[in-house]
């Protein structure tokens, strides 16, 4: 695994990757497809040597722009949003105010993989500094929740078994599931069942693991995988876009103690 960026270097490592048009091509190929394996991404990227690609992979990840997942003997890559969504917010959004959830649209709908392995999922990675017991909190506190994840309350006594629900401010209920595994400060899963859309409402519930990892100098590394999808078309897909905002809305907060400001 690549080294974890630091808050001071992190922009300066994804401007520099954006910067070489291979990876951009890389990048691009992710967001049509998510979740390739070196084979399939060496397939797209003409004139280089497997060796080549594997270095423009490495510095990607580094930058936190792609992250990755093995299944089998197969490693798979994933466009990680957050990082892109970081410094939209950092260095367009201030200047430009555009809509509340102009980033979602990097995940783009096509077919969905023959393989089971390769079946549609969200993985989000995000460096935040601040400590694994307070970013336990963040997740778990409905005091919290409400301030990054679009207004809404997430409560629940987050033990296996338990269930957990997500209300907005007028008590009105938008998500609901049950607790799989709860590692306080380490790991948590929970199944994910949006309700409060007809469409997503039918689709049976989905699963989302965060996974919280120390690294030196203060920061945590969060990762949240969102999978089992029905489709890259299915409607709960489709409405997990909203990840990206969740989590740098969560990084936001924890580091400087205020949400993000929502644009009309």
């Amino acid at each position: 695994m690549a080294g974890s960026p630091t808050p001071d270097s992190g922009d300066a490592l994804v401007f520099r990757a954006l910067a070489d048009p291979t990876r951009r091509l890389i990048l691009d190929t992710l967001f049509k497809r998510d979740g390739r394996t070196l084979g399939e991404l060496e397939s797209e990227v003409h004139g280089l040597t497997r060796f080549g690609v594997m270095t423009h992979l490495r510095v990607l990840e580094k930058a936190g722009l792609l992250t990755t997942r093995r299944s089998g003997r197969f490693k798979y890559h994933y466009l990680n949003a957050v990082a892109i969504g970081l410094i939209y917010e950092r260095w367009v959004h201030k200047y430009l105010q555009p809509a509340v959830g102009a980033m979602g649209t990097l995940k783009r709908r096509l077919e969905e993989g023959s393989m089971e392995s390769t079946s549609p999922r969200h993985v989000n990675v995000v460096f935040i500094k601040t400590t694994p017991e307070r970013l336990w909190q963040a997740i778990t506190d409905p005091e919290f929740t409400k301030q990054y994840w679009y207004g809404a309350c997430n409560r629940s006594e987050w033990k296996p078994g338990a269930r957990w629900t997500s209300e907005g401010p007028n008590g009105e209920l938008y998500l609901d599931g049950k607790v799989v595994e709860s590692k306080p400060e380490l790991k948590l899963v929970h199944s994910f069942h949006v309700v409060h859309e007809p469409a997503a409402a039918a689709e049976p519930p989905t699963t989302v693991t965060w996974e919280i990892a120390p690294q030196e100098g203060g920061i945590c590394r969060l990762t949240v995988t969102h999978e089992g999808f029905a489709s890259y078309e299915s409607p709960t897909y489709l409405y997990s876009t909203g990840w990206t905002w969740i989590l740098s809305g969560l990084k936001t907060l924890l580091e400087t103690g205020h949400p993000l400001a929502v644009s009309a």
